[in-house]
């Protein structure tokens, strides 16, 4: 796919939402996957991606709210569908109020896939 000149940028400038999350998905904490983050699908960029069960994770802050994203977000989810990939989406509220069970269900799709 091609490269997003984004991603790079997107790196350097994570959220603490995202950090968190990061913290236990780097280095193969999360049962063993490699993830990497801010990761190009095409025309988009994914938070999290797992390129061994093609699972992408993305976290859906405020702007998600939004109308404007709001219709943009079924199409980007259709595209990367299109392309092969599992998508999971968690609230960045999940990640502050349900980290473990966010782990948990990551896991589980992972051992599923």
């Amino acid at each position: 796919m091609k490269t997003n000149p984004y991603a790079g940028s997107l790196r350097k400038n994570t959220s603490p939402i995202e950090q968190r999350l990061w913290f236990f998905l780097r280095d193969r904490r999360l049962g063993g996957y490699k993830f990497r983050r801010q990761q190009s699908m095409g025309p988009y960029v994914v938070d999290f991606y797992c390129a061994e069960k093609n699972l992408a994770i993305e976290l859906d802050g405020p702007s998600h709210g939004e109308a404007a994203q709001r219709m943009k977000d079924p199409h980007r989810q259709r595209f990367l569908e299109t392309q092969g990939l599992t998508v999971l989406r968690y609230l960045n509220e999940q990640i502050i109020h349900e980290l473990e069970i966010v782990l948990e269900d990551i896991l589980k799709k992972l051992n599923a896939l």
